[in-house]
């Protein structure tokens, strides 16, 4: 008989896995983009919060791609946040991560940009890193200073920007927040087995989404971790769920940037799941892990 799997025990954590098991079935995968993509917008749509008080927020279009610019009752910073949401590369949208954008650029107080980059399998790896990069590069050529910030899938983009703006000599970028990224590590080791049916995420669901985004294997921009060198890149801020198979992939690259000279605050939340942002209003642990996020947000944004 093979022991049961490891799994948080807090409240709260474990009232939001059985809201969102409700919506968003453990075998997603196995169904048609178009139903994981139903099934992510209703799941979204159930943790939607109102926004916080007088924030604007308004879509337009940079060159082909759509982005979502939120303004702060308050601008304390004319830093630039620039937000990658999460799902995959499948699913997730402007929509997706709505409040938590607003509460993020509310709390930090300043501008945000959220892109809505093209996703998989219709667009395949790099057209994802590419729209990412067209926004960062617009923002900074605005003599911007810009925080990158991403969550999961988001993650493993803000990160590879991040090496692309530091290879391509760009100035202006001062932090990274890189919330549960995937970052490329081994599915045969570390957490990749020890939390390989963790609530929320699998190992399975990870390699079924590399698979589908078809991002060549070692490519740093795709798979940060094989980077040759992190040097060089700006101050960051990591935070990973304990009960997640992309842990050791945040673990290790906070490890790695601290050894090369990179200024890192790592967090790795103990009773947390995979997308855990969406239960910080639920879940105490999830409520600490977002103020966290914020406050590492505004002190890179602090004028």
């Amino acid at each position: 008989m093979s022991a049961p799997s490891p799994a948080p025990t807090e409240r709260g954590i474990l009232q939001f896995l059985e809201i969102c098991d409700s919506f968003y079935p453990a075998d997603a995968v196995d169904a048609s983009v178009e139903q994981q993509r139903h099934w992510y917008d209703a799941l979204c749509a159930r943790f939607d919060r109102p926004l916080p008080p007088e924030m604007i927020f308004a879509d337009g279009m940079l060159q082909r791609i759509p982005i979502r610019r939120y303004r702060p009752r308050k601008i304390v910073t004319r830093t630039i946040l620039l937000y990658l949401h999460g799902g995959g590369f499948v699913v997730g949208s402007l929509e997706s991560h709505h409040a938590i954008c607003a509460e993020i650029a509310d709390f930090a107080g300043a501008e945000l940009v959220s892109v809505d980059y093209r996703l998989a399998p219709e667009y395949r790896w790099p057209a994802q890193t590419d729209d990412g990069f067209t926004v960062l590069k617009h923002l900074l050529s605005a003599n911007s200073k810009v925080v990158l910030i991403g969550d999961s899938a988001g993650g493993n983009l803000a990160a590879g920007l991040a090496l692309r703006a530091r290879d391509e000599g760009l100035s202006g970028l001062i932090g990274q927040v890189l919330i549960y990224p995937a970052l490329g590590g081994d599915l045969a080791t570390g957490s990749y087995v020890e939390m390989a049916e963790a609530p929320g995420l699998t190992t399975a669901d990870v390699a079924y989404y590399r698979d589908i985004l078809q991002a060549p294997d070692g490519n740093e921009i795709a798979e940060p971790l094989q980077a040759a060198s992190l040097a060089g890149l700006p101050p960051a801020f990591i935070t990973v769920a304990h009960f997640d198979p992309l842990r050791d992939d945040g673990r290790h690259y906070a490890a790695r940037l601290t050894a090369e000279g990179v200024e890192v605050w790592f967090r790795e939340e103990p009773q947390m799941v995979h997308a855990w942002l969406r239960a910080r209003h639920i879940s105490d642990g999830a409520r600490d892990g977002f103020h966290a996020v914020c406050e590492a947000v505004r002190h890179f944004a602090a004028p």
